[in-house]
């Protein structure tokens, strides 16, 4: 039997987005069944593990700090190069510079390292892929886009803002998706030459395949490693998209196309939201004459009241569970287990070497995950527990975090010159009713400070 994979509608229909109309039409989501003789490709999912080394990249937008979402992103790919071999690769995405934070980049690399996630090549890691930082390769953006314009499958855009607004606002008074009209892809040569002789500022725009052409099928449909058989009808994902603004600078859209190119990228773990960009994406391959590398969309992150995680959100910020004292070792146990199964037993501890040696693409689940407090509290509890017996080099830096924890309640303590090897005889007592080695001292005070015998309780139990 035909296997497909669903994002709306039945789990035995392959998805389908969107119904393709000219620009100015409506758009319908909907689903609609996949014959075998379609042009998608079908594979078992035992077939999608790589049969070699891998190359795969993260590629954060440095807009805000790390959050939850991107760890996971981080951590497939970091797992995916771990488990076939290959190179993890950082790649920092600042073309957009109206919305870069500072502090962003370093938050973003100390974060991997907290995690144990080292990449291969990226800031501060030079590989043969030239600046990992986009901003930095503006040149090789250019190059490309211009490329595009003289092999005719791009085209100069003279329209201002205020036009590009008025027709989105009448896109969305008519509820329909906002498109492009296509209105200099019909200027002449003549009014070309004019413009630019007058100084007129232009973006340079892709000419979108129309994917109801045959010849456009292989863009329109493919295979996805989590949704499996994937038919995009348009128009949404094949709007006439600006690659090169008037600034000249690139899009997203074009300096992920070349930037996975010539870092060879072979795989794509991203999320979920970027689905419906890579018709786009795999169009632009194509004009480029370059292979498309996988992809694997991931599915989205949600809060407990079924509302999508974002980085604003309190379970976001990736430093929020740092600073709450959660283990690098239990944040990516769980993170893993959000959207990955292992597919065999009931296992749910795992070290992060562990993680290395079980992932697999197989494993990806197409099903959104709720992130739970309660299960990643569990799995902080038996992390510390492992930890704190194992007597680890991590152990000993853990009853120096609880020394000076404890010193909050006796100060000095953290002054003593046992109050390592105290904190560690403590933790080691108290281990299995620990969340995280601040509750120490709640759960055991009396191993730090003489009982005051003067209490009323304290006179009533010395009576009897």
């Amino acid at each position: 039997m035909l296997r497909t994979r669903l994002l709306f509608g039945s789990p035995r229909r392959p998805t389908v987005v969107g119904t393709y109309a000219p620009a100015g039409a409506g758009c319908s989501l909907h689903t609609h069944a996949c014959a075998r003789g379609d042009h998608a490709e079908t594979k078992s999912r035992s077939s999608l593990e790589p049969a070699g080394p891998v190359r795969v990249r993260f590629a954060p937008s440095p807009t805000g700090m790390l959050h939850l979402g991107g760890l996971r992103t981080a951590l497939f790919n970091y797992l995916l190069s771990r488990r076939y071999g290959g190179a993890f690769i950082l790649r920092i995405e600042d073309t957009d510079r109206k919305r870069l934070v500072a502090g962003a980049v370093d938050n973003i690399v100390r974060t991997l390292e907290w995690a144990g996630l080292a990449f291969d090549e990226g800031p501060g890691k030079p590989g043969d892929g030239g600046s990992y930082f986009q901003s930095q390769r503006g040149d090789l953006y250019r190059k490309h886009a211009y490329q595009l314009l003289d092999k005719g499958a791009a085209y100069r855009c003279f329209c201002d803002s205020h036009r590009l607004e008025s027709l989105r606002a009448e896109a969305a008074a008519q509820g329909r998706p906002p498109m492009y009209d296509r209105r200099c892809l019909r200027l002449s040569q003549r009014q070309i030459d004019e413009n630019l002789r007058a100084g007129m500022p232009y973006t340079i725009r892709f000419i979108a395949p129309n994917p109801a052409d045959p010849a456009s099928s292989d863009v329109a449909q493919f295979y996805d490693i989590v949704h499996e058989n994937m038919r995009f009808r348009g128009p949404a994902g094949f709007d006439d998209a600006v690659l090169l603004k008037s600034d000249g600078l690139p899009t997203y859209h074009l300096a992920n196309v070349v930037d996975d190119h010539f870092m060879r990228i072979t795989h794509v773990l991203r999320g979920e939201e970027w689905l419906i960009s890579t018709p786009k994406h795999r169009a632009l391959f194509k004009a480029f004459g370059w292979p498309a590398p996988q992809y694997a969309h991931l599915p989205l992150l949600m809060n407990a009241d079924g509302s999508k995680l974002s980085k604003r959100n309190e379970d976001g910020p990736i430093q929020g569970y740092i600073d709450s004292g959660y283990l690098p070792s239990a944040l990516v146990n769980y993170t893993a287990l959000l959207g990955w199964h292992p597919g065999s037993g009931e296992k749910e501890l795992y070290s992060l070497s562990e993680l290395e040696k079980a992932f697999s693409l197989g494993g990806l689940s197409r099903s959104k995950s709720v992130v739970s407090r309660d299960r990643l509290d569990w799995l902080n509890r038996q992390h510390l527990q492992k930890e704190i017996c194992c007597g680890s080099a991590e152990a000993q830096s853990l009853a120096g975090r609880a020394a000076l924890e404890i010193d909050e309640h006796v100060p000095g303590f953290a002054q003593r010159s046992d109050a390592g090897d105290t904190a560690m005889r403590a933790l080691k007592i108290c281990s299995d009713r620990l969340t995280f080695t601040r509750d120490l001292f709640g759960s055991a005070p009396y191993l730090f400070v003489d009982p005051d015998l003067d209490t009323e309780e304290a006179t009533k139990a010395i009576a009897k």
